[in-house]
């Protein structure tokens, strides 16, 4: 599979693997046949945070990479964490996963299908924090909150460096950017990450684009059919990008349109998608071997 160059030392796959809702909606044995047949396929990024799985994602990354380290790409954010009634919910997952599971079935009966069945590449819809819940809480955006927030990643993946540390999704603008910038070049210079950059949503765009330059990449989500797609394409066309929810607008294109076409106009890019079906992983992961 092609790989781009999103930062210095840091080639992922094309096609990346969005982990946002492993022991959240998906359960571990799927999410980790999930995982292995990407890496079988060529993928080799993969996107977690903090808060992912009520915050247990990145052990359980941890624990499947364990000794794989140097064949994938991690990255991972600080911003949001999960609270400590997160931890409540854990014996509940299950039986939410199966009335989830029965109530989709029940929907594609009615309509003759879903996406997910029948199309080429698809994507299950990532579950992350809302702006306010019980179970997640947004922490400050500070050089030490983001020392702290790390070394907590890095316990919980087993590893002694990250990829790609962002910031995860502010909602106001970002304060002592001088010092964040700083403290990562100081987190660089220790080898505990490689590149950081601002993970956000475009409808917030205008609040944090005066410091995009500050960072070494940035992730946002993206769609061809997306109201700011020409304004993010005049913008950052040559740039180093990681899009997020690619078939959130998705109307005339198919899915496979969708990720050619962002291939294509951003050539430095990757494009996440949080694929737990075998057959959608080995669709998407074809389309990208087939770049030219």
């Amino acid at each position: 599979m092609r790989k781009v160059n999103i930062a210095s030392g840091v080639d992922s796959s094309v096609l990346g693997f969005g982990c946002a809702p492993i022991l959240g909606a998906v359960g571990a044995k799927t999410a980790q046949q999930a995982l292995g047949c990407a890496l079988d396929e060529g993928v080799n990024h993969f996107d977690v945070a903090r808060s992912y799985g009520y915050g247990e994602a990145e052990a359980f990354l941890g624990k499947f990479f364990k000794g794989r380290r140097d064949e994938v790409v991690i990255a991972s954010k600080f911003g949001i964490r999960a609270t400590w009634k997160a931890g409540l919910l854990r014996p509940l997952k299950p039986a939410v996963r199966t009335l989830r599971g029965l109530r989709n079935r029940g929907s594609e009966c009615k309509s003759g299908g879903s996406d997910a069945q029948t199309d080429t590449a698809s994507e299950v819809a990532e579950i992350t924090a809302p702006r306010k819940d019980p179970f997640h809480e947004r922490i400050a955006i500070t050089p030490e909150a983001m020392v702290a927030s790390l070394d907590k990643s890095l316990k919980a993946l087993r590893c002694e460096y990250l990829d790609v540390l962002m910031v995860h999704e502010p909602t106001g603008k970002i304060e002592r950017m001088d010092d964040l910038v700083a403290k990562a070049e100081d987190l660089k210079q220790q080898g505990k990450i490689k590149a950081w950059g601002l993970a956000f949503d475009w409808d917030t765009a205008d609040v944090h684009e005066s410091v995009f330059d500050r960072f070494d990449l940035l992730q946002f989500n993206n769609s061809p059919e997306a109201l700011h797609y020409q304004q993010a394409l005049e913008q950052r066309r040559n740039a180093a990008n990681i899009f997020f929810s690619p078939f959130r607008q998705r109307q005339d294109l198919s899915p496979a349109e969708v990720l050619q076409q962002l291939w294509r106009d951003f050539p430095r890019s990757v494009v996440l998608c949080s694929m737990f079906d075998p057959k959608h992983i080995s669709a998407n992961a074809q389309l990208a071997r087939n770049l030219s």
